[in-house]
């Protein structure tokens, strides 16, 4: 009985990784708009009922992808950021590190900001990047009126939207994007 059970919770947790897998490439390929519950059965070989009765809402369904495909596609360490001790050191590192990984996550972050930017699933993405600003302005020692405009700057400077506008449409490479976005924060 032991077995049988263990063999049934390995086929869900297979079955549920095809539909997670099957909705990610969708979302990747037609955006979260264009996916719909029969593409995402169609592709992961399940019925619609299938997808439903692992998946209730739309919610869980776009918590298990997010989850799946960030876990597979990491975000740069921050705390590696926050080991280089020069200001200036640790926002090109930052930099060049978020436009690599911009770079590799390109066509499932561009799907994802067009499609549920304002989505409550991607408040760990946003926070995420929140956070790596402010790692990387802390050296600067700055306080007030000066520290709110240098974070700005830097927020702004490691978006996927800045990282997109310098090399996808003016045609610059990341080293080079990097040192627009250097001198945009400085």
């Amino acid at each position: 009985m032991a077995y049988q059970l263990k063999r049934r919770a390995e086929s869900q947790e297979q079955t549920r990784r095809k539909i997670v897998e099957a909705t990610i490439e969708l979302h990747r390929t037609v955006g979260a708009a264009g996916t719909t519950i029969s593409g995402i059965a169609q592709r992961a070989g399940v019925g619609r009922v299938t997808v439903y009765r692992h998946f209730p809402d739309e919610l869980s369904l776009l918590q298990a992808c997010t989850g799946h495909y960030f876990a597979q596609h990491p975000s740069p360490d921050l705390s590696a950021w926050e080991r280089i001790a020069d200001p200036h050191e640790r926002l090109r590192a930052g930099l060049s590190e978020s436009y690599a990984w911009h770079r590799a996550n390109s066509e499932m972050i561009a799907q994802g900001l067009a499609d549920v930017r304002d989505h409550e699933v991607m408040l760990p993405y946003h926070a995420y990047w929140a956070q790596a600003a402010e790692v990387l302005v802390a050296p600067f020692k700055l306080r007030g009126r000066r520290r709110r405009l240098l974070l700005a700057a830097i927020a702004t400077a490691l978006s996927f939207d800045t990282w997109r506008t310098l090399v996808l449409e003016q045609g610059l490479s990341d080293a080079d994007a990097v040192e627009v976005a250097l001198r945009l924060a400085a």
